[in-house]
């Protein structure tokens, strides 16, 4: 287990404004590597405590670790998103652990194959981690949020699911797969205004992964993880309210 939670956020020093993530408790899937593990970092570096879901949980220890011996707040829990049953596990943990603030979904599988040799295995993984994990994790983090009356969502989409941007061969499942993360993180914002949640999707394109390797080799990223990490941070960091429902692609910087 992690260290104890801070029940509310942290003062902030005589002459600075205090990071709205400071004190918090939040949660990031697919903190195992990627962006998911450079998010995690960069959110206990603001100050929450953070709970890592991921499959790997030799992985998932790495990144607490790293983060520990940062000075921050990590507590490991492996979880298969795609699973119901894991999911609710993961949140039961969380709740007894103090009020969530924050989800992140970073978790994501893709398997490339032409369009007429994309089986249903491949179809079913793609969306049940990508679309159902996705639709899972903001389930139970929109439950726990609401007693508070706040809490802040980010999804992670592509510009693979972006409509009218350029598309790459053997993607079918992940393209379908991220329009829908699209989708529902529109309809949580609709839902979410009430209770004072927020929910916003961050589209990358060509980021430097493991994913991106696998996807198109020869694709050249422009972005790196912590580059998307710290634009996690910055709209958890802001009054994201006015922006809830919105999707933000991210075009290569090179």
């Amino acid at each position: 287990m992690g260290d104890p939670v801070p029940r509310s956020p942290a003062a902030a020093p005589p002459g600075s404004r205090a990071s709205w993530l400071a004190g918090r408790l939040a949660v990031v899937t697919g903190a195992s590597r990627g962006i998911g593990a450079a998010t995690a970092r960069a959110v206990a570096a603001a100050g929450a405590h953070v709970v890592l879901a991921a499959r790997d949980g030799q992985a998932l220890d790495s990144v607490a670790a790293r983060i520990r011996d940062a000075g921050g707040q990590a507590t490991p829990v492996p979880t298969d998103v795609s699973n119901e049953a894991a999911v609710e596990r993961l949140f039961a943990e969380v709740t007894g652990m103090g009020q969530l603030g924050v989800l992140v979904c970073a978790a994501g599988v893709l398997t490339p194959a032409p369009f007429a040799e994309t089986t249903s295995t491949v179809w079913d993984e793609t969306l049940g981690v990508n679309l159902t994990g996705t639709f899972l994790s903001c389930r139970a983090a929109f439950i726990a949020m609401v007693p508070a009356g706040e809490g802040r969502i980010i999804t992670l989409g592509s510009l693979s699911g972006v409509y009218a941007t350029e598309k790459f061969p053997g993607l079918a499942a992940y393209n379908v797969s991220k329009y829908g993360v699209i989708g529902l993180t529109e309809a949580i914002a609709v839902e979410g205004k009430e209770h004072g949640i927020s929910a916003i999707c961050l589209s990358p394109g060509a980021v430097d992964t493991e994913m991106l390797r696998r996807a198109n080799p020869a694709l050249r990223p422009g972005l790196t993880p912590d580059d998307v990490a710290e634009l996690i941070v910055a709209l958890l960091d802001s009054a994201v309210a006015p922006a809830s429902g919105a999707n933000i692609p991210l075009f290569s910087n090179a």
